[in-house]
C-alpha cells in the first residue's frame, strides 16, 4: 500500500513542479512521476541534510516532506531544462 501512495504522490509533485517550471505540456503522467520521485530523491541528498527534513522517498508524508520533494522536483526540471535549452525556464 505504502508503494501506491508513494507513486500517486511522487505523480502530483512531478505534476505540480512541471506547471511550475511550464514544462507541463511536455510530461505526459508517467514522466510526472518519474520526475517527482527522482526529484526527491535529489532532494534527499542535497536538501534534507542542510534543513534536516526528510522526503517521500523516506516514507514521510507531512508537508514539509512534501515541500522538499517539491523543490527538488523542479531543480531537476531546471537542470534538465538547462541542458536542453540553455535556460531554466
Amino acid at each position: 500500500m505504502n508503494f501506491l501512495i508513494w507513486l500517486i504522490v511522487g505523480g502530483v509533485i512531478g505534476w505540480l513542479a512541471s506547471i511550475l517550471m511550464k514544462t507541463n505540456d511536455q510530461q505526459g503522467m508517467f514522466l510526472n512521476v518519474i520526475v517527482g520521485i527522482v526529484g526527491a530523491m535529489l532532494a534527499g541528498w542535497f536538501i534534507s541534510p542542510l534543513i534536516g527534513v526528510g522526503t517521500i522517498n523516506q516514507s514521510n508524508f507531512s508537508l514539509p516532506a512534501l515541500l522538499v520533494s517539491f523543490i527538488g522536483a523542479a531543480l531537476l526540471l531546471a537542470i534538465v531544462n538547462v541542458a536542453r535549452r540553455g535556460s531554466a525556464r
